[in-house]
Formats: structure tokens, sequence, C-alpha cells
């Protein structure tokens, strides 16, 4: 398996939503055609598919990034932008997804498995969303959402039905190389295997035959988990193999006995994870040309019942070998088959809104509901600045300030829009019957930037003061003192109500 590589990063960028289109209608004979600016389209998301044909993480080492289409924008005539094309990222059966700070976020342990990495922005909607009996025609329109961005963690662990776990030149390469087709290195020193090598192997007959997937890491040596040798760092292979083979080298250059051989592999697994010890494993040895007649009576002093001895070079006890894997592999099989998998039951993610204390005096709105509020092409018109108000008024955002301690003066930030916060003003205005209804009107003085225009403007926010009132709005009152009279369709202002008033 060359250039095997078990770790890597991915960079998953998401598709940007397409920007809703200010337009209006046009055309002869039509008056006043109103607006007819078309939505955006939504960004491409960036999917994550396990995949039989890979074989290690190698696609990620020098590349990392992956990149969905953007969202096309929306055009005139109520044209609508197409929406950008999925990527699907093929990895390895057996990849764990990590986040940055460990957590695991996916497995993909079966061929097929499916899972988002980054999801694409909304499109903005266009002008003509807005429109209504009292925004007839809307000079503003929506931008799209940026699409996800992140970085995660990769970390193949390979799927096999058996693994051969052993000290270093015990046999393994050259045992894989025989019961199956797998050409892996050998030579006659140790580390010679330096990264995992996977062999099918078939029992039976034609028609009738199992199959086993054989896969050889690296040797162990005493101290592993201290960093000795190649370490503990590719036994993450062993972790789901149905059936451990424990090789024991029966002629070692050492002369470690096998059962000292034994006593540490075993040590080391449950250093690593103690859960490996409950595994079914075979412990077999090996070399048994080299060693002679007289080395199956060493293995049997182990305890273990049922243990083999073989020759991978002349080939003797291979039959028996692949005979009792596939049995146990066939037996571990039927087990894992009576296990009930749990439904998984997919839920939308809250989309709240949160308030940050980043300074004094100085707050941050966030979350995708508020951020998307103020997303507007220009919030420098009276329009949009009351589309902003409103939106931010139902989600909560003054309540939440509020409980977050902002006072009269502090800076708020929400995405790209900026005010200074001031306290609602109280306003009574008359209704039909006479009755009376208070209503916030909130306005501020809010900075607001747009990308390349350089413009800035006070246009209404939530949790802002009050603009003035057209004069002549205040209330007339009769000789008597009595309610205010109706000779105006403006609100009837009443004293403001301030916090020193309270």
């Amino acid at each position: 398996m060359p250039g095997f590589v078990d770790e890597a990063q991915l960079h998953a960028k998401a598709g940007d939503g397409g920007a809703g289109a200010v337009s209006f209608r046009r055309e002869a004979h039509v008056a006043m055609g109103g607006p007819d600016g078309g939505d955006g389209g939504d960004g491409g998301d960036v999917w994550l598919v396990a995949a039989a044909n890979q074989a290690s993480l190698l696609a990620f080492r020098d590349h990392p990034h992956r990149r969905a289409t953007d969202g096309r924008h929306g055009q005139g005539k109520r044209r609508h932008g197409s929406r950008g094309a999925d990527l699907e990222v093929a990895v390895p059966v057996g990849t764990t997804v990590h986040e940055l700070d460990g957590s695991v976020v996916a497995d993909m342990a079966v061929a097929g498995d499916r899972w988002l990495a980054a999801a694409g922005g909304r499109g903005g909607h266009g002008n003509a969303r807005f429109a209504s009996n009292r925004r007839r025609a809307p000079d503003f329109a929506e931008q799209g959402e940026v699409g996800e961005e992140r970085w995660l963690d990769l970390e193949l662990r390979l799927v096999a039905d058996v693994a051969l776990v052993g000290f270093p030149n015990a046999g393994k390469s050259t045992l894989i190389s025989r019961i199956s087709a797998a050409k892996p290195k050998i030579a006659d020193y140790p580390f010679t295997t330096l990264e995992p090598n996977l062999g099918v192997v078939r029992v039976g007959r034609p028609g009738d035959e199992t199959e086993l997937v054989v896969a050889d890491v690296p040797g162990l040596v005493e101290g592993a988990a201290e960093g000795r040798g190649l370490g503990h760092r590719f036994l993450r292979h062993v972790e789901r193999a149905r059936v451990l083979v424990m090789l024991l080298d029966m002629a070692p250059a050492d002369s470690r006995a096998p059962e000292d051989q034994l006593r540490v592999l075993l040590d080391e697994l449950g250093r690593y994870r103690p859960e490996l010890l409950e595994r079914p494993r075979l412990v077999v040895g090996s070399k048994l040309d080299i060693a002679g007649a007289n080395a199956g009576a060493a293995v049997t002093t182990t305890g273990v019942p049922g243990d083999l001895t073989i020759s991978a070079v002349t080939g003797q006890g291979l039959g028996d070998l692949v005979g009792r894997l596939a049995a146990m592999v066939t037996e571990a099989r039927s087990a894992s088959r009576v296990e009930v998998r749990e439904p998984v039951v997919h839920r939308p993610l809250p989309e709240g809104v949160g308030v940050t204390k980043v300074a004094e005096h100085h707050f941050v709105v966030g979350g995708r509901q508020a951020v998307r509020a103020v997303a507007l092409s220009d919030v420098t018109g009276d329009q949009a600045a009351d589309v902003v108000q409103r939106r931010l008024r139902r989600l909560g955002v003054e309540r939440a300030l509020r409980r977050a301690g902002v006072r009269d003066g502090d800076l708020v930030e929400v995405g790209a829009l900026s005010f200074e916060y001031h306290r609602d003003d109280v306003v009574v205005t008359d209704t039909p019957g006479g009755r009376r209804r208070r209503r916030d009107r909130s306005g501020a003085g809010v900075s607001a930037s747009q990308p390349g225009s350089g413009a800035s403007a006070a246009p209404h926010a939530a949790g802002a003061s009050a603009a003035p009132h057209a004069p002549g709005a205040s209330a007339a009152q009769d000789s008597s003192g009595g309610s205010p009279k109706r000779s105006s369709p403006e609100p009837t202002v009443l004293a403001p109500v301030r916090d020193s008033d309270r």
C-alpha cells in the first residue's frame, strides 16, 4: 500500500448563497410595473462519503482544501439564481472525523455513509419578496449567506476481519503474502513494515467461499506505550478487527520465550484499549521450520486452547490456520448481525440568538437568524431600516440585550451592522373606538457601511430612540381638558418615558 496515510486534515468550505436582485419591471405600456427582483440560489454543501475504492487519506495530505460551488445571484423579471452544486468528498471506509478540539463528529464505518461537513449558505431574497401594501417599491434586497467553513481532522482505522499482531520480524508480512495476494516488503531486519498492509483471503469452494480481510500492522515492542519502537500509533488499525492473531516467533533472535512475547503483546494491547483483550483471538507460533519439532510444545504452554504452529515459508499449518480464522470470523459476523442498531433521528439544529459582551459598553449579537436579519443590500434607506427593525424585534434581540446588561449609548454589533443602543420611547396612538394603545417606536443612531459604497446613515434599529415626528403632531387639548382630539392622523405623542422618569 504505497503512500499510505492514516492521518490528515480537511478544510471544507461550502458555497455562498447568491444575492437577491433589486429590479423593477420596465415595459412599454405597463405603468408602475413594480419590483421583480429574483432570489439568489443556495450555496452547495460539502459531503463526506465513505467509499470502498479509497485506501488511504493520501489525497488530503498535500491538498486539504475542498470547496463547493456558490449559488448564482438573482436577476430581474423574477428570475431566481441557480443552486450551487454539492461536493461529495470520498474518504476510505473506517475514517473517523474529529473537530480540532478532538471531539468525534462522524464515524464512516460502512461504505456509503454520508456526513454533512459544511452547509451551504442560503440565497438572499430579491426586492419582489419585500413588496406589500405599505411598501410598494422596495429599493433593497437581501444578501446571500456565507457558507460554512471549518477545519477537520481525519483519522483512518482500517476495517479488517483479522489483524496480525506480533513482535517485529515475527513473520507477519511473510504470512499475509502466502495466504493472500498482498505483496508487502519482506526483509530480515526489524521494523520492515512501517505501514499497514491489507490482504484478501478466500476460503472454500468457488461459489460457496468465505472472504476475509487480513491486516498486517507494524510490530509491537515492550514499552510501546512510552513511545518505544513505533509506539501505539498503528494500533488504531486493530480496533475494528473481529479476530486478533497473536503471532509468536518460535525462533527469536533475542531468545525471548513465546510465553514472554504473548505477555508483552497482551499488556500493550490492554494499555492501549482494554476492550481489545475481550476480542476473540488465536495464538499462533511461526517459523516452525527454524524452531524445530519441539516448537509446538512451547506454544501450548501459554494455556490458550487450540494454539497452532505454522511455517509461512514451507506452508506447513497454513490450511488449518485459514480454516480456523474463517470459522471464527463467521461466528463473529453472525454475532454482530444480532445487534440491533439504534435508529438515527435527524433533528434541525436550534437557531437561537445570543448576546456576548466583548468589552465594556460593547455587545455582539450572534446567531444565524440575527445575522440574516440585517443582511440587506442597503440599510441606509428608511424602508430597509424598518425591515431590520421589525426582524430584530421579532427575534427578541432587544430583550436579550437588556438581559445582558446593555445601557444607553453602548455599541451593539449584529453581523455587519453596528449601532448605538438607546432604550425605546413610548408612543400612544389613538385607535378606532377612542381606545389608546401603546406601541414601541425604535430609532437609533446607526452606523452601517455597505461593501463598496462607503455610505453611512442612521436608519432605525431595534432598541433605539424614536425619531422625531413632524411638527404639529402633538396632542391638541379641548377647553375642558379632555382627551386629545383626533384631528390629525399622525400619532399623538405624550411625554417620552426616559430612564430618569421610571
